[in-house]
């Protein structure tokens, strides 16, 4: 499959970690920082956590902010619906930029635009001016597919389910520290002599610093792909300049995208909407005080970090012994359980049994996100950032919906409103039943006969495209998924002639 050149650059090439034909990672070494691929790890997910922390600084604060703004509870609905929904084109354009110009420069470029959004958040005076700064502030939430690309693109398949899972994992614990460390740091600048109406402006500041610097790190230091950034290799003419058309194309045509995208929009949506709502729902409902409201309210995001990377391992266990069904397997239980821990949160009315449940609840919903990027790589390889675009775009998408049903206005009492989320969990969950792998297999049957891996990933490219070799890479990512077989599949002493065909 692979040229003469290829192999003799594979042979020669030095890193510091074990990697694979793609010389991608083959193992995760999470307290290293060798370049490139555990530099990219630690660079992409810091900067997803400072994304994380302005979109949901907010909320901790919203007790003194409605005083202050004269805000409303459909005001404070709107704001939360707007923080979540402007990621949802964004992510899409997000994937397809990652697709084009690699994730390094796609990411760092939206973190900065939308940096002067945090800032302004600090000026606003009516309820419009709240509503737009939560808007614009949330398309950084967008980084969360340059993230799941930029690891899936370093490590290989039998730990990409990990990578992906600890680096979301830590970078949506920025939610939960916004919880707990927006209060603190309003109090510290109200005692320095500040009026409670200036501090929580004042705070603003904090995130939307470390929301600009962590954007010039990764400029600087990260790199987009094991070989090197996607001009330097364009321009070298090692890497192919893919159309923007066909990418998009291969993406959006294919079925499984948008089932991961109904997925995701239930673990990871009910994420972002529960964000918005937490500090303040223990706030009024148990009649604590801002700080340790805040403080609770923090449990839910802080679990991140081990709940997502605990979902992304279950994934690649799972598979080593089931393959791809087990995969998908692992994501269904964990996410239908999710449910069921919603639903019993909402009917609750103690604080040490809600909060005893709301743990629970997030360590489920949270390895369930963690689950889902343990399959979305595999969907394709030449769309692989429109798929993963358009998955994250369905967690906003989630988030919206179920912010307008259950969250916005007197409709629900939010108690109910969180009992209602749980039983939507759980129907929209039943859509994992329908993605099936020809080359794998689904949850209830097996893969089709003779059909390959390269059977699957080669049809995204046309035989005009293959004349000239541009599916190369494809080929060798089809090659490193092989452990997406089921153990018996493994066990086969079938070789696949094509490979060299092809």
């Amino acid at each position: 499959m692979a040229s003469t050149n290829g192999v003799n650059e594979f042979e020669t090439r030095k890193f510091a970690l074990p990697v694979d034909a793609e010389h991608k990672a083959t193992v995760f070494s999470v307290f290293s920082v060798k370049k490139p691929h555990m530099r990219a790890f630690h660079l992409c997910w810091i900067q997803f956590f400072s994304c994380f922390l302005s979109t949901f600084a907010a909320p901790p604060l919203l007790p003194i902010i409605r005083d202050n703004l004269n805000l409303t509870q459909i005001d404070i609905g709107n704001a939360g619906v707007g923080s979540v929904s402007g990621a949802i084109f964004a992510r899409v354009v997000m994937g397809t930029a990652c697709d084009l110009v690699g994730p390094r420069l796609a990411s760092a470029t939206l973190t900065l635009l939308t940096a002067p959004a945090v800032y302004l958040s600090a000026v606003a005076t009516t309820a419009p001016h709240f509503f737009v700064m939560r808007f614009f502030t949330g398309f950084a939430l967008a980084t969360f597919v340059s993230t799941q690309y930029w690891m899936s693109s370093m490590f290989s398949p039998a730990v990409v389910g990990l990578a992906n899972g600890q680096s979301a994992g830590w970078g949506n614990l920025g939610g939960g520290v916004a919880q707990l460390v927006m209060p603190l740091v309003y109090n510290a600048i109200r005692k320095s002599g500040s009026t409670n109406f200036s501090a929580w402006r004042i705070a603003f500041f904090i995130p939307g610093l470390f929301q600009m610097f962590s954007a010039f790190a990764v400029m600087l230091f990260g790199q987009d792909l094991p070989d090197g950034n996607f001009h330097q290799l364009q321009k070298s003419g090692e890497m192919h300049k893919d159309n923007a058309s066909k990418v998009l194309y291969h993406g959006v045509t294919n079925y499984r995208s948008w089932i991961t995208a109904l997925g995701y929009g239930f673990c990871f949506g009910v994420e972002l909407a529960v964000n918005n709502i937490v500090a303040y729902y223990f706030y009024d409902r148990f009649n604590l005080n801002l700080n340790l409201a805040g403080i609770v309210g923090a449990t839910f995001g802080l679990v991140n970090i081990f709940s997502r990377p605990i979902g992304g391992g279950l994934s690649d266990f799972m598979a080593k012994k089931y393959g791809m069904r087990g995969r998908l397997w692992g994501w269904w239980i964990v996410q239908t359980l999710s449910g069921v821990m919603c639903i019993a949160m909402g009917l609750l009315d103690t604080l040490s049994a809600t909060i005893a449940v709301m743990i629970i609840f997030s360590i489920f919903v949270q390895a369930a996100e963690g689950l889902t990027f343990g399959v979305v790589p595999f969907v394709s390889r030449r769309s692989m950032g429109v798929v993963s675009g358009m998955t994250g775009a369905g967690g906003n998408v989630g988030a919206v919906i179920t912010q307008v049903i259950f969250f916005r206005g007197s409709q629900f009492t939010t108690e109910r409103g969180i009992t209602y989320m749980g039983v939507m969990i759980i129907g929209c969950t039943l859509g994992i039943t329908s993605i099936y792998f020809p080359q794998w297999g689904g949850m209830f049957s097996g893969p089709k006969a003779n059909v390959t891996e390269e059977d699957y990933y080669l049809r995204e490219w046309d035989s005009k495209e293959q004349e000239l070799g541009l599916h190369k890479m494809s080929m060798k990512f089809a090659e490193g998924s092989r452990n997406e077989r089921s153990t018996k599949a493994k066990s086969d002493p079938e070789e696949d002639s094509k490979t060299d065909d092809v």
